[in-house]
């Protein structure tokens, strides 16, 4: 019997985990079973759980892979980009409603909430990193109202549809230059 490859394995795991991303974007966790997984995916009901034991580890696993976008600098400008970037990710792969989706999740679900929590704390430090020279726990505080600004932005394009990013941004604007 010949030998699988690590990358088919990966390539394996990848496909469920594109599958159910796109999956719970349309159609939500609670309303996505296993067997919808296995239909979206294409593989059997085996493959899928050789390599996730539940649909929880699959969450963890699309949110784990989730990763922010940031400018090299943050100004006005490049924040207004940034929410472009967010706004285009929600219109092509319905990203708004998943991250939605996966913060509701991780309100009851203490491996979820760890993950996301850690990605919260990494994406705050990376926008405090943005902003050299501001006095003692001012770029903290900044890269705190930054990340809530965009993720109630987030929330607004999973809700509403397509939202200007323009209020958003000149609000960000404020912010980065208190």
């Amino acid at each position: 019997m010949p030998k699988v490859t690590q990358a088919h394995l990966d390539a394996r795991r990848q496909q469920i985990i594109d599958a159910a991303r796109a999956r719970f974007a349309s159609h939500g966790f609670a309303r996505t079973s296993m067997p919808d997984l296995v239909e979206a995916s294409g593989l059997s009901t085996g493959a899928i759980y050789r390599y996730f034991k539940s649909k929880d580890q699959i969450v963890v696993a699309i949110c784990e892979q989730t990763s922010h976008t940031l400018p090299a600098e943050l100004t006005a400008a490049t924040a207004r980009e940034f929410l472009e970037h967010v706004r285009a990710a929600a219109r092509e792969h319905g990203h708004a409603r998943l991250v939605a989706q996966i913060y509701a999740e991780a309100a009851v679900s203490p491996a979820l909430a760890a993950v996301v929590q850690h990605q919260l704390d990494d994406l705050r430090e990376a926008v405090a990193a943005l902003l050299p020279g501001r006095p003692p726990g001012a770029a903290e505080r900044i890269a705190e109202a930054f990340v809530a600004l965009c993720q109630g932005y987030a929330q607004q394009l999973a809700v509403r549809g397509d939202v200007d990013p323009g209020p958003f941004a000149e609000a960000l604007a404020v912010i980065i230059e208190s």
